[in-house]
């Protein structure tokens, strides 16, 4: 439920009336983290130099290589101003090609930086300039779109101040970027994940769980055990192989942020796992979400939320006492947390929350809908067989399609897996409400389905049963026509999808006032709708999960002017 004291009023403000005219240093000068790299390195625009290299990269004591710009991981965190027009020299001292993708910026196709679709790449000793009018404000960031050096440690924040006072009102704030690192490398886990399915599941189903009552029936275990499914499998990589960082720290760095008794912090959360979904709480603070994927939302205060792959959230905390309280970004599937903490002072810590119980995936993360399929299991036979879209190509069945869901459900208003029965509030997307009128506000000329379709067992994924190593053709799209997208999830796993290059509006809400995103999490058995107005260009859109994109579910949204179909 909404504070009604929680208001867009309260949260206005005149130039001035906060930050360094109350002689506050901002937050990302601040840190209270010790070490060989307490601060993320600030650049500030609009010119700023980049070079892309090889580092050793210590976390909680222990080695391993990544793929760094200017040396650190994360990258620096770039400070802009609306209304600049930001020039970014990117140096290559890889012997491999780079780029950088700017994640959630508005920026001309051919800036948007992904190689082979909208410029050749950076080559080995090369620099490269992008160059682009800044068109907002908000919390974005920026990472590689080649292979995947984004999972080793190429990506950083980007923060666009407003042109006019910012109407979120803070005493200061802190980025807090979040991710998922493994010292071995990452083809080296792809290929693992193809050849056995599992792997880094280590917290699967037990004979002790079942007599405990903890995990399912033996009669439900048959049922899945027949389909291939295996309802523990939450996470492809879990924290068998990976650290889970904040701000480049593990858990036993403890990254620390700095307040003062009374203020209100500002919280830019950033979600650069490679593939990792995190639940973030901060026992003992309520927080107050203020802005998702850089877009100001009206006021809703929680104590929980879930931040899928490549997502932003804003959150105002003010903690009132002299005391250090914790961060926690647990692993969706429970497998580990990252750990941070606030505290008045260095070297305060406050206690660290054991690891929740590790979620299983129920009928509902098949698409099934439990009332109307109370016979499917024990002995009712589920049918996986294609349904015939009325809009959007044929589904492709082969290999790369191990099921339909036959019942997609609408999951927008259902908290994250693992998050039902809390007792505490966590944010759902039917909570965002968007603070600006929508830009465009028309009624879509037409829709289009599109099926998220996987073999988790092959570690094969695509779009429409189609892996992008097929070639398959492009979404095509007429500039500036209302297209409604209605996202099918027929899989078992959630997946973040990314839409380069624009904002969509979520199909729900106040009328001119839906939320608008870049990033979308569709659950298991899901369905999410959306609404967007295409501007000319060949633009990704491809699940943020980087081992699913690598594996096929990546496709390209084609934008012309003229016709609808035409090349």
């Amino acid at each position: 439920m909404r504070d009604p004291a929680l208001n867009r009023r309260r949260l206005l403000t005149a130039a001035g009336a906060f930050g360094l005219a109350n002689g506050l240093f901002p937050g990302w000068a601040i840190s209270g983290t010790q070490g060989s790299h307490p601060n993320l390195p600030i650049l500030t625009g609009p010119d700023v130099d980049l070079t892309v290299g090889h580092i050793h990269l210590k976390v909680d004591g222990k080695i391993g290589h990544a793929v760094a710009m200017n040396g650190t991981v994360p990258a620096p965190l770039l400070r802009f101003k609306q209304g600049q027009t930001a020039q970014i020299k990117v140096t290559n001292t890889l012997d491999e090609d780079t780029s950088i993708h700017w994640h959630g910026l508005l920026v001309p196709f051919l800036m948007d930086g992904v190689p082979g679709l909208t410029f050749p790449g950076i080559k080995p000793g090369e620099t490269f300039t992008y160059k682009f009018p800044l068109i907002q404000s908000g919390t974005y960031w920026y990472h590689s779109h080649s292979g995947l050096q984004e999972p080793m440690g190429h990506y950083g924040p980007l923060i666009i101040d407003p042109a006019e006072p910012d109407p979120i009102v803070s005493d200061r704030e802190h980025v807090v970027m979040l991710s998922d690192y493994s010292p071995i490398h990452p083809h080296k886990l792809l290929q693992k994940m193809k050849q056995q399915s599992g792997l880094y599941n280590q917290q699967k189903q037990t004979l002790g769980g079942l007599l405990a009552g903890k995990d399912q029936p033996l009669a439900e275990r048959r049922e899945w055990a027949k389909m291939l499914m295996d309802p523990t499998d939450i996470s492809d990589l879990t924290g068998v192989v990976f650290d889970f960082l904040i701000n480049g720290h593990g858990p036993k760095d403890n990254w620390t942020a700095l307040f003062k008794p009374g203020e209100r912090v500002r919280l830019r959360f950033i979600n650069a796992a490679a593939q990792t979904i995190f639940n973030i709480r901060i026992p003992g603070l309520k927080l107050t979400m203020v802005a998702a994927d850089g877009q100001n939302i009206e006021p809703v205060e929680v104590d929980e939320f879930q931040i899928a792959n490549a997502e932003t959230y804003d959150v105002i905390v003010q903690p009132m006492e002299d005391k250090a309280y914790t961060l926690v970004s647990e692993a969706v599937d429970r497998s580990g947390m990252g750990r941070a903490t606030l505290a008045p002072r260095r070297g305060m810590t406050a206690e660290v929350p054991p690891l929740r119980a590790r979620p299983l995936a129920t009928m509902r993360d098949m698409g099934m809908d439990m009332p109307k399929m109370a016979g499917g299991m024990g002995g009712h036979t589920m049918d996986m067989s294609m349904r015939n879209p009325e809009n959007g190509p044929e589904v492709k069945m082969g290999p790369g399609v191990q099921m339909l869901a036959p019942m997609p459900l609408d999951r927008t208003s259902e908290p994250g897996q693992g998050l039902k029965n809390t007792g505490h509030k966590v944010l759902v997307y039917s909570d965002l409400i968007a603070s600006d009128p929508n830009p465009d506000t028309r009624a879509p000329t037409r829709t289009l389905d599109i099926h998220l379709t996987g073999n988790m067992e092959r570690f094969m994924w695509g779009f429409d049963g189609r892996s992008y190593s097929e070639q398959p053709p492009p979404y095509r799209f007429v500039a500036g026509e209302r297209i409604q997208v209605t996202l099918i999830n027929d899989t078992m796993m959630a997946h973040p999808i990314h839409l380069h290059g624009h904002f969509f509006e979520l199909a729900f809400g106040p009328d001119g006032r839906h939320p608008r995103k870049h990033t979308v999490l569709v659950l298991p058995g899901g369905k999410v709708s959306f609404d967007f107005t295409p501007e000319v260009g060949d633009w990704a859109f491809h699940c943020h999960m980087a081992y699913h994109m690598h594996s096929g579910m990546f496709q390209v949204f084609a934008v012309r002017d003229g016709k609808a179909g035409t090349a």
